[in-house]
C-alpha cells in the first residue's frame, strides 16, 4: 500500500475541493451566543475548535445575508449585509479569520435565481422605476395566471401585485420573485455581488438552484402530468451555459481557479452534470444531485417504498459520471432533507446505523458533506399538530391536505418522514436546557431525545459517532484511493448488503468496503474477482470485526473497510 504523500495522481486532477470534507452549518440552528433563541455567527465562532477537532477542511455556510426569513435566508434582501439576527459584518470577518487560522475554508451559500420581495430591486421594479422595471419577470394578465407553472413549494408560480398591476414569477415562495437573467443589468448586478464576496476572502460558493436561471422564451405552459408543472421550461434552460460562462468570467474572474463552485441543480442527470462541469460550460466544479434523495418520493411528501438495489443503481450511475469527468457532492443529509438515521438507518441502532451510513457515503468517489448533527446521529422529530410546522413547504402541503378534507393525524406521517423541519431543529450540544443550544426558548423546539443524543454525551461514550466520523475523515485524508480511486460495485442484486471496491493502481491502493443496511445478521462472501488474501481492517464501526473477508458474518448495520 503506497503512502499518500508519494502518490502519483495526474496533476490536473488534484483540487483542494476534491480532497476536502465539508461541514454544513445551518445558522439559525447551530449555536446561539446571545440567548435570543436563534443561532448566530458569534455562536459559530465559539464552535470553530469543535470543527477543527472533527477534522473537516471547509465549511458550507447557509445564507446569512439580510433577509426577512420567509424561507430562512434563501430570500435575500441585501446581498452585501449580514442579517441582524446573526450578527454583524465584523462578526462574519472574525468567523472567516478563525476558520482560516485553522486551515478551514469558508464557502458561502448564494441565491441568484431569486431574491426577497423586500429587496430594493424588487421594490423599485414593482413601482416600474427605471432601470429596475424589468429586473424581475412580470406579465400582465386579464385571465388569471400567465401560464400553468407550479412553484416547487406546491403553490402556483405566479402572484398578482397590486402596485404593478401584473403577475410576477416565483418558482419558490411568493416572497421570492425570480430575477430576469435575460436583462444584462441583472447579470451585471450578480457578477458584482460575486466579485465583492470573493474580494473579502471567501473560498467559494454553493450556488442555489443554479440551473433554473434561464427560462424558455415565451414561458409556455408546462406538461400537467409532470411535476412541478412547467419545470421543463425553467430547468436547464436554453441560455444556461451562456449565463454560466459569463458568471465564471465576469463574476469569479481571477478568483475562479482558487475557489470551489458547488452547483445545486434541480432534477439534474449525469449527462447534464458532465455538461455543466466542463463539457459545455465550466462554472461549476461539482454538482449536488438528488437521485438518491428521491428514492422514497420524487415529490416531497409522496412517500414510496424503496429497495437497496435502487440506491445502488442511483449511486453507481453517478459514480460512472464521475469516472467520465464530472464531480459530485456526496451527502445523505442537509437542511432540505430529513435525518439520514431515520430515513436510511434506524434510531434504535443510532450509533451503528449512523456510522455505517457515514462509511458507505464517504467510501464513494466525490466530496463528502457532513450536515450539522449527523456526526452525533441526530434523528427525525415528531409533530403533534400543524402548529409544530415551520417550513413553508410543509405548511403549504398541510394547507392543501386540509382543503382536501384530511385531518392532521391522517398526514402527520408525511411530515415525520420527509419534512425539512426534521433537519432544522437546534443542534444538540448537551443535556442542559434547550440542548445547550440557547439560554432561552429556541426558534424551533429541540429534539425529544436531546438528553441522551448530544455532543457531550456522544463524546463520552465508548462508541462515539463523533469519534468514528473523525477517524473516517482522517482515513480519507491519508488515502488518495478514497478521493481519486476507481469505483466498482459488488453484489449489485443483494438487497441488504452494499459492498464496493476502490482502486488506485498509481498509488498501489485498493480498498474493499462492506456495509450491512439492515438490523439482521448477514453473511458477506467476497466475489472471486476480489483478491482478499492480504486483507487487513483499516476501519470498522464495531469491535472485533472479521479480519479475513472471504466470508464475513456481519452484525446489524456493521461497516468494515479492508485494505487489500
Amino acid at each position: 500500500m503506497g503512502d499518500s504523500s508519494t502518490t502519483e495522481v495526474v496533476s490536473r486532477e488534484r483540487r483542494w475541493w476534491k480532497e476536502a470534507v465539508f461541514y454544513q452549518i445551518y445558522p439559525r440552528s447551530f449555536n446561539d451566543s446571545d440567548g435570543d433563541g436563534v443561532g448566530d455567527i458569534p455562536g459559530m465562532v465559539e464552535k470553530v475548535d469543535y470543527l477543527d477537532d472533527l477534522g473537516v477542511d471547509a465549511v458550507w455556510l447557509n445564507p446569512v445575508y439580510e433577509s426577512p426569513q420567509a424561507d430562512f435566508g434563501y430570500d435575500i434582501a441585501d446581498y452585501r449585509a449580514i442579517n441582524p439576527e446573526y450578527g454583524t459584518m465584523d462578526d462574519w470577518d472574525r468567523l472567516l479569520a478563525e476558520l482560516h487560522a485553522r486551515d478551514i475554508r469558508l464557502v458561502m451559500d448564494l441565491v441568484v435565481n431569486h431574491t426577497s420581495k423586500e429587496h430594493e430591486w424588487f421594490q423599485r421594479s414593482r413601482a416600474a422605476e427605471e432601470p429596475y422595471e424589468d429586473y424581475y419577470i412580470w406579465r400582465p394578465s386579464d385571465d388569471g395566471h400567465p401560464n400553468n407553472w407550479e412553484s416547487h413549494f406546491d403553490i402556483p408560480a405566479w402572484t398578482y401585485d397590486d402596485e404593478r398591476a401584473a403577475y410576477y414569477l416565483h418558482l419558490f415562495t411568493r416572497d421570492q420573485p425570480d430575477l430576469n437573467w435575460e436583462l444584462r443589468a441583472v447579470r451585471e448586478e450578480i457578477f458584482n455581488v460575486v466579485s465583492w464576496w470573493l474580494e473579502r476572502g471567501i473560498d467559494g460558493f454553493r450556488l442555489d438552484v443554479i440551473n433554473e436561471i434561464s427560462k424558455e422564451p415565451g414561458l409556455p405552459d408546462g406538461d400537467p402530468e409532470c411535476g412541478p408543472v412547467g419545470a421543463e421550461h425553467h430547468i436547464n434552460g436554453p441560455r444556461m451555459h451562456e449565463y454560466f460562462e459569463k458568471l465564471s468570467e465576469q463574476g469569479f474572474g481571477e478568483h475562479r481557479e482558487r475557489v470551489a463552485t458547488i452547483g445545486e441543480c434541480a432534477l439534474i442527470d449525469p449527462e447534464t452534470a458532465l455538461d455543466v462541469t466542463g463539457r459545455e460550460s465550466a462554472l461549476l466544479d461539482m454538482v449536488i444531485y438528488f437521485d438518491h434523495m428521491q428514492l422514497d418520493g420524487r415529490d416531497r411528501f409522496d412517500y414510496r417504498e424503496w429497495e437497496l438495489t435502487d440506491l445502488k443503481e442511483a449511486m453507481t450511475r453517478w459514480q460512472d459520471a464521475v469516472a467520465e469527468g464530472t464531480w459530485v457532492a456526496l451527502y445523505h443529509s442537509n437542511h432540505d432533507q430529513p435525518r439520514a438515521v431515520s430515513r436510511f438507518g434506524d434510531p434504535d441502532y443510532r450509533y451503528e446505523s449512523a456510522t455505517m451510513l457515514a462509511t458507505w457515503l464517504h467510501g464513494h468517489r466525490g466530496t463528502p458533506f457532513v450536515y450539522q448533527g449527523e456526526e452525533i446521529g441526530m434523528s427525525n422529530v415528531s409533530f403533534e399538530s400543524p402548529r409544530d410546522l415551520v417550513d413553508p413547504w410543509a405548511i403549504n402541503h398541510w394547507e392543501n391536505e386540509r382543503e382536501a378534507g384530511r385531518a392532521f393525524d391522517e398526514v402527520r406521517e408525511d411530515f415525520e418522514r420527509l419534512s425539512r423541519d426534521n433537519a432544522r431543529t437546534p443542534m444538540q450540544w448537551s443535556d442542559a436546557a434547550h440542548a445547550g443550544f440557547s439560554a432561552d426558548e429556541p426558534w424551533m423546539p429541540v429534539g425529544d431525545d436531546f438528553e441522551t443524543v448530544n455532543v457531550a454525551a456522544d463524546r463520552d461514550r465508548k462508541r462515539s459517532v463523533f469519534e468514528y466520523y473523525r477517524d473516517l475523515i482522517a482515513l480519507r485524508d491519508g488515502m488518495d484511493v478514497l478521493v481519486y480511486g476507481a469505483f466498482d460495485l459488488l453484489l449489485p442484486d443483494h438487497e441488504r448488503i452494499y459492498a464496493f471496491r476502490r482502486t488506485l493502481p498509481e498509488a498501489d491502493q485498493e480498498l474493499l468496503i462492506v456495509c450491512n443496511f439492515s438490523d439482521d445478521r448477514l453473511t458477506f462472501e467476497a466475489p472471486a474477482s476480489v483478491d482478499v488474501a492480504d486483507a487487513t481492517v483499516v476501519l470498522a464501526n464495531l469491535p472485533e470485526p472479521e479480519t479475513e473477508p472471504v466470508t464475513v458474518e456481519l452484525r446489524p448495520y456493521e461497516a468494515i473497510i479492508y485494505e487489500l
